[in-house]
């Protein structure tokens, strides 16, 4: 694990390199993380862990408000930024040729609209992403999602409070071939589970590190030479 401080404009935020732990060379996964919380929350550190062990590096950082140790999250421009002078300043300092974007509810939401605007990477991630706010049906944020071109994978649980299941996918059905979605059956927001589900969180887990595992080969660029090769 290395860390390190990232200046944003006029701000500064930690960040830390978590390294993959399984597969040859990995790609390097942004991973933000959500409006309530921080790169030390210990839904983020599972997740982290467990993408290393499915061959990712994983990049985990503060937006200013978390580094500042405030609740009321940073303008999403600010975010868009932060994401931005992270992914360059991680970069740097890996190995790796292959950048996916993403990370928890808000954090991935903020990574998908960068994506949307044009900022290059291989592919997103997105966990938990918010549809709309809690009991706000109307208020869908799915404008920018058809304009992303770039390789999805979205995890969101049946019984999510932020993204009701019909909504998206209605949505999904308008988007690239690129996007896939991945319900998690039972699980909520934060990927928990109920008892009477016959689950565990650490089912819903590893079902997230098998997915996303499959989902790396899949998006690889030897998957998409195979795929070329196929059809010449």
């Amino acid at each position: 694990m290395r860390k390190w401080i990232v200046k944003v404009g006029a701000h500064q935020v930690s960040a830390e390199l978590d390294t993959a732990t399984a597969g040859g060379t990995a790609p390097l996964f942004l991973f933000a993380h959500g409006a309530g919380g921080s790169m030390a929350d210990r839904g983020v550190k599972l997740l982290a862990t467990l993408l290393c062990t499915r061959g990712l590096h994983v990049v985990r950082f503060n937006f200013p408000y978390s580094e500042r140790g405030s609740r009321r999250p940073d303008p999403m421009a600010l975010l868009h930024d932060c994401i931005a002078a992270v992914a360059s300043s991680a970069l740097d300092r890996t190995d790796t040729d292959r950048s996916i974007l993403g990370g928890r509810s808000m954090g991935g939401r903020a990574a998908s609209m960068l994506v949307a605007d044009g900022f290059n990477c291989d592919g997103l991630l997105l966990l938990a992403y918010p549809l709309h706010p809690a009991g706000e049906f109307t208020k869908l944020r799915d404008a920018h999602l058809a304009m992303i071109t770039t390789p999805v994978l979205c995890f969101n649980g049946t019984r999510d409070s932020l993204c009701r299941r019909d909504l998206m996918d209605q949505v999904v059905g308008r988007l690239s071939i690129n996007w896939r979605m991945h319900w998690l059956e039972g699980a909520d927001h934060s990927f928990r589970v109920t008892k009477a589900s016959g689950r565990t969180d650490a089912d819903v887990l590893s079902e997230i590190g098998d997915a996303t595992a499959r989902w790396l080969e899949s998006t690889s660029p030897r998957a998409a030479r195979t795929r070329r090769s196929v059809h010449e």
